[in-house]
């Protein structure tokens, strides 16, 4: 009896662990941004390093929707409390809209402790490094 007892016990730790390695294979969390994935300014686009200029010395800004909050929904930046993050829009040549190209900034508005480049709305970001 206490055989099978031990038998059962060993299954269902078995199956429990094969489940949760199945469970978080399949259900992968963004990676977050790797320190050694910068960009420096002048590497940006000539719209971002005017963009860059501007969220430094605190506008004016061409777009209502810049200096807005953004929520870090994707989970690629670092996690922060929620109003950490600002957007900013970086012009896109020939673009009806705002384009996709965005400059992302955590702390102050005019001295941010971190900036973030993406050039495909928020898939991904690079580091800003002056």
């Amino acid at each position: 009896m206490a055989r099978c007892s031990s038998i059962k016990l060993v299954l269902t730790g078995f199956l429990l662990a094969l489940a949760l390695l199945s469970t978080s294979a399949g259900a992968r969390s963004p990676a977050p941004v790797d320190a050694s994935m910068t960009v420096s300014v002048a590497e940006l686009p000539r719209q971002g390093a005017e963009t860059y200029r501007l969220i430094l010395q605190g506008g004016p800004f061409p777009y209502e929707k810049d200096g807005t909050v953004f929520g870090n929904r994707e989970r690629l930046l670092p996690a922060q409390k929620r109003g950490y993050y600002r957007e900013y829009t970086v012009p896109t040549p020939g673009a009806r809209n705002r384009g996709i190209r965005r400059i992302v900034c955590g702390g102050a508005p005019t001295t941010p402790d971190a900036c973030y480049y993406t050039a495909d709305h928020y898939a991904s970001f690079r580091r800003i490094v002056p």
